[in-house]
């Protein structure tokens, strides 16, 4: 048992403990408040309380719930294969009357064939050294040059001139200084394929 009367000793060591606990406990109240007025002032409670709510925010995107859809069992495209006119139709009589197009000839000859070279002058009559204008066409026959000539003598002649087929057809032009009756032609020589001749009168 001490004696009262015994001088009292001092704990520096206990004491500074105390002291470090109490200026924690200080600090962090005071980061607690701080944090809490901080919160109140932004409005995060608020936004988070109505989040939670659902009342007040927007959702950012929405995906619907997956429903199993049911296909057409029926054609999605219907195609038109055949040509109304084109149809036989049935007579009064029960009969049925042929088609159309089996009844009419096909009279367009105007167009070559594969093969063909159609030669054609722009004007039959020309003065004296002006440009004779020419054109055609020649199906299959594309890249290749087709040589000028010229009916004299009886016969077929070069004329120094040609001309090179592009997408089917073919334009150019000469001069020549024989008066009268001009007859000519163009001719493949590669494979000897000639064209109808054409008619110009020069003078």
């Amino acid at each position: 048992m001490t004696d009262p009367n015994e001088p009292r000793v001092d704990r520096p060591v206990l004491n500074g403990l105390v002291a470090l606990v109490a200026v924690g406990l200080g600090v962090g109240l005071i980061l607690a408040l701080v944090a809490m007025v901080g919160t109140k002032m932004l409005g995060i409670d608020g936004a988070d309380a109505s989040a939670g709510n659902g009342s007040t925010v927007r959702d950012s995107m929405y995906l619907p719930t997956p429903v199993e859809t049911v296909g057409s069992s029926g054609p999605l495209i219907t195609l038109h294969t055949e040509d109304p006119d084109d149809v036989a139709t049935e007579g009064t009589d029960g009969a049925t009357e042929p088609l159309e197009s089996e009844t009419t000839e096909e009279t367009d000859t105007a167009s070559p064939k594969a093969g063909e070279i159609s030669l054609q002058a722009v004007d039959t009559t020309v003065s004296s050294g002006e440009r004779i204008y020419f054109s055609g066409v020649y199906p299959g026959g594309e890249g290749a040059i087709l040589w000028l000539q010229r009916w004299q003598d009886g016969s077929w002649a070069d004329f120094p001139a040609s001309v090179g087929v592009t997408n089917g057809t073919f334009s150019s032009y000469i001069f020549t200084g024989v008066s009268g009756l001009n007859r000519f032609r163009v001719i493949d020589r590669d494979n000897g394929t000639v064209s109808n001749e054409i008619r110009v009168t020069v003078g």
